[in-house]
This record gives structure tokens, C-alpha cells and sequence, in this order.
């Protein structure tokens, strides 16, 4: 991944989120409106050693495409950990203080969780646990997808349903909370001064 300095100035990632408590930051957007890119570049400008839970499973030749591309985009100085359902405990062992999380992506690892016919709330539960007993900063990334249509199908709306619910712990549990448009990231939380 090519940084830009620039940007890592004008958007530096503070690594405490009060106190002696380190930073989690909820990153939400669209289809490619570049959260994961943003993410990065906040893990990049943190100066810690970036560690990337991947959620994404490659089922498919157009999905180990957008996989490989995320991994040659990063580059070698991050470590890689593929997570697809265990994601609490991946937290839980990889936080550490001289260390930044970044978890792409939440939705994806919904989508895990209900296509392995798994307790969704109780996996919820665990991840809200680690991320409040967490020992270094985190960046969550995850696909803002209560804007359209209410889906056709049942499973869709279990989806729908518990992203949403997610989203809003999340949120209420995170230091700061950006929405990506088009690239750019509109403070959430706290509120972009006026």
C-alpha cells in the first residue's frame, strides 16, 4: 500500500481513547467507499505494528481476487490473521499495546457466523467482551447495508437485522465512528465540529 503523508497528517490515528484506555474506532460505509483504505491508512499513521483479522472467506475466484488485492494493496509490513468465526478470541490473543487491530470486515463475519448456522448474539457478545477488555488500539470495519430496501428473503432480513443491532453496540462502544462516502469519512462520532 502506497501511503500518503499528507492524509496521515491531516487524519492522525489517536492510539488512547481516554484515560489510559486505547482507541476503538468503528469505520462504516458502502460498497468500495473505501473504508478498508482508510482503515489502513490509520493503522499506518498509528506508528504500531499493524495486524490485520481477516474475516473474508475465498469460496469463489472473484473472492480470492478482492482478497489478494487487499493483501498486495497492504504489503508486507502487516501480519495477517484469517478469522472467520473465531473472532473474540483472535482479538483477545492478538491485542496488545505495541499493536493496532484492524478487523475487516464485520459483515462479512455475520455473514460466517449465519452461514455456519451459529449463535449469533452470543458470538456478538463475546466480540462486544473482548473489544471492551482490549490492551491496544482497534479499527473495525464494516458495510453500512440499512440504507436500502428490506430484503426479499428471510435470511437477508436476519442478516439486515443483526447488522444493524451490531452496528448500533458498536458505535455506543467506540471512541470515535466514521462513515465513508465517496472516499471521504464523515465524523459520526464524536461530531465533526461545526
Amino acid at each position: 500500500m502506497t501511503r500518503n503523508p499528507e492524509r496521515a497528517k491531516r487524519h492522525p490515528m489517536k492510539v488512547t481513547g481516554g484515560g489510559s484506555r486505547h482507541a476503538l474506532v468503528l469505520i462504516l460505509g458502502g460498497t468500495r467507499s473505501g473504508k478498508s483504505r482508510r482503515a489502513e491508512e490509520l493503522a499506518l499513521g498509528s506508528g504500531l505494528a499493524p495486524v490485520y483479522l481477516a474475516t473474508g472467506v475465498a469460496g469463489d475466484a472473484e473472492m480470492e481476487s478482492r482478497i489478494a488485492a487487499h493483501r498486495a494493496r497492504r504489503g508486507e509490513s502487516w501480519r495477517t490473521v484469517e478469522v472467520p468465526v473465531e473472532l473474540a478470541a483472535a482479538i483477545s490473543r492478538e491485542t496488545r499495546p505495541d499493536r493496532i487491530l484492524l478487523v475487516d470486515c464485520l459483515t462479512m463475519w455475520l455473514t460466517n457466523l449465519l452461514m455456519a448456522d451459529m449463535e449469533v448474539a452470543t458470538a456478538c457478545d463475546r466480540l462486544e467482551e473482548a473489544l471492551r477488555d482490549r490492551r491496544g488500539p482497534i479499527l473495525l470495519v464494516s458495510n453500512e447495508v440499512g440504507l436500502g430496501v428490506v430484503p426479499a428473503t428471510p435470511l437477508s432480513r436476519r442478516f439486515l437485522d443483526h447488522a444493524g443491532a451490531l452496528h448500533r453496540r458498536l458505535a455506543a462502544l467506540a471512541d470515535r465512528v466514521e462513515l465513508m462516502v465517496a472516499g471521504l469519512p464523515l465524523a459520526l462520532k464524536p461530531a465533526a465540529e461545526r
